[in-house]
C-alpha cells in the first residue's frame, strides 16, 4: 500500500497555475548566454519558457536551441512576436519578459498570489470596483513589476522611481515592467495591438476595461544602455515627447520613425 504521501492530491486540492514566459528576440547572440541561465531557473520551476525570434541574423536561434530552449519564428516587431508566442503557450497565466530584463526571485509565485480570486473569464470591472477605482480584494486580471534601470548615471534611479510612481498612479504598465496577465483576459482584450510603437501602453488601456493592474514592489532589472547610448536626459524628453503625441492621436508607424 503506498504511503499517503505518494498517494495522489485530494479531489478538490489546486494544482499551482501554469506560468508562460515569452520572450521576444532579435538578434541576441552576444547577451543570450546571460539571459538563457536566468531562464533556465525559471525553467526549473516548471515555467514554460517560449523564445519568439523575430527574424534574427546572427546565431540567437542556433544557441537558444542548442541550450534546449524552445524558440518560434514570427514577422518582426515585439507586438507580433509577443502575440506569436501566446499562441503556443500552455499555461493559464502568460508574462511578458524583454530579452534584457531579470525577473525577481519567486517571480512566479509573486504573480499567481497577484491574479489569484478573479474569476476565469471575467473581463468587465465590477460596480463595486468601478466606484472606488481601487483594486478589488478578489486579485486583479494583470499586473507588472516595479522596475529598476541598471547603468552608472545615478539618474537612471530617479527615472525608475518616476515611472514606477506613474504607472501606479495612471494604471499604464510598460514593456520593461514584465507585464503578466490571465490569459482569459489577454485574449478577451485581443492581444498586443501589432503596431510598431506604444504597443504596451494599448495592452495597458484595454486592460483597464477589465481591472486595476496589481503593481507589485518587487523589482525586474532592466538594461540601460539604451538610455546611456542615447543620453539620459535626451532619452527622457523623446519618450515624454512620444507619449504626449500617442495621448493626442499620432499614429504608432509615425512615433516609431522618431524612435528610431
Amino acid at each position: 500500500m503506498p504511503a499517503q504521501d505518494d498517494a495522489p492530491r485530494a479531489a478538490g486540492a489546486s494544482l499551482p497555475q501554469p506560468v508562460s514566459i515569452v520572450v521576444p528576440m532579435l538578434n541576441e547572440a552576444g547577451a543570450l548566454p546571460a539571459l538563457l541561465a536566468h531562464l533556465s531557473s525559471w525553467r526549473d520551476r516548471g515555467c514554460e519558457v517560449v523564445l519568439v525570434d523575430g527574424g534574427s541574423e546572427d546565431d540567437s536561434v542556433a544557441i537558444a536551441r542548442a541550450a534546449g530552449f524552445r524558440v518560434i519564428a514570427a514577422a518582426r516587431g515585439r507586438a507580433r512576436q509577443m502575440n506569436a508566442g501566446a499562441r503556443v503557450c500552455g499555461g493559464a497565466i502568460l508574462l511578458f519578459l524583454h530579452a534584457d530584463t531579470r525577473l525577481p526571485e519567486a517571480a512566479d509565485a509573486m504573480v499567481r498570489a497577484a491574479l489569484a480570486g478573479v474569476p476565469p473569464g471575467a473581463t468587465e470591472r465590477s460596480p463595486a470596483r468601478e466606484a472606488s477605482g481601487r483594486r478589488a480584494p478578489s486579485g486583479s486580471a494583470w499586473g507588472r513589476f516595479d522596475v529598476r534601470i541598471d547603468g552608472s548615471p545615478r539618474m537612471l534611479r530617479v527615472v525608475a522611481a518616476m515611472m514606477n510612481l506613474r504607472s501606479r498612479l495612471s494604471g499604464i504598465a510598460t514593456g520593461d515592467q514584465a507585464i503578466f496577465l490571465r490569459r482569459e483576459s489577454f485574449e478577451a482584450v485581443g492581444g498586443f495591438p501589432e503596431q510598431p510603437l506604444m504597443e504596451d501602453i494599448e495592452l495597458s488601456r484595454r486592460l483597464l476595461r477589465v481591472s486595476r493592474p496589481a503593481c507589485l514592489h518587487a523589482r525586474v532589472h532592466t538594461s540601460g544602455r539604451r538610455w546611456e547610448q542615447r543620453g539620459v536626459w535626451r532619452t527622457i524628453f523623446l519618450m515624454w515627447r512620444l507619449r504626449w503625441a500617442y495621448w493626442r492621436g499620432v499614429p504608432a508607424e509615425q512615433l516609431a520613425e522618431a524612435y528610431r
